[in-house]
């Protein structure tokens, strides 16, 4: 497809942040944590902030350069986590501390996260409203997992809808067979990618 992309720094976090902001605004699990819509507007862009600060220290932000699509990846390596994630109770403090949920998304899907191999987890991808469907957020996605092939490293991430699922599924991953089931609200699937030999 021809998709010209650079990676983001610092500079670009309010870029990435108003993104994911407006492509993830009708996504069920952000409709779960954040029900009225009014205070989703208002606090959903500090909650995405705390992924997007992640990704630009510890993995790589993928922008597409018209500003259109980003992703998010962060290398995990094998091993259980000497300690805690503190990101789950950042996601709350930051965002909306009142508000359970906020951490609560965090602390489920980080229970089911593998870690008996190392991987890229693709943490989040978004394309803006107006131009998803093009096979832009595909495209994001493929320039990493070509690499994975080369460097025979499986991904990883986390489906938060049946729309992304099929996505995902088209680019070879695979759902790992237990979902991510948020309390009265939506599933979320971990899906699996082995890299391809060749």
């Amino acid at each position: 497809m021809g998709v010209r992309t650079r990676r983001a720094d610092a500079r670009d976090r309010d870029l990435v942040v108003s993104v994911l902001a407006e492509a993830f605004h009708h996504d069920p699990v952000s409709s779960w944590v954040f029900p009225e819509e009014g205070h989703r507007r208002a606090v959903h862009g500090r909650f995405l902030g705390v992924f997007v600060d992640v990704a630009l220290t510890e993995g790589r932000i993928d922008v597409r350069e018209d500003g259109t699509a980003v992703a998010l990846w962060l290398p995990v390596p094998a091993g259980e986590p000497e300690e805690e994630d503190p990101t789950p109770a950042l996601m709350r403090q930051t965002a909306d501390p009142g508000n359970e949920r906020c951490e609560l998304v965090g602390r489920l899907t980080g229970a089911l996260h593998p870690h008996d191999r190392a991987h890229e987890y693709l943490l989040m991808i978004g394309v803006s409203p107006g131009r998803q469907g093009e096979g832009l957020g595909a495209a994001l996605i493929e320039e990493v997992l070509e690499r994975c092939d080369r460097d025979g490293v499986p991904a990883y991430l986390e489906a938060s809808s049946v729309r992304s699922r099929a996505l995902y599924e088209r680019l070879g991953f695979t759902f790992t067979g237990t979902a991510v089931e948020l309390p009265d609200g939506p599933s979320m699937w971990p899906m699996w990618r082995e890299p391809n030999a060749g």
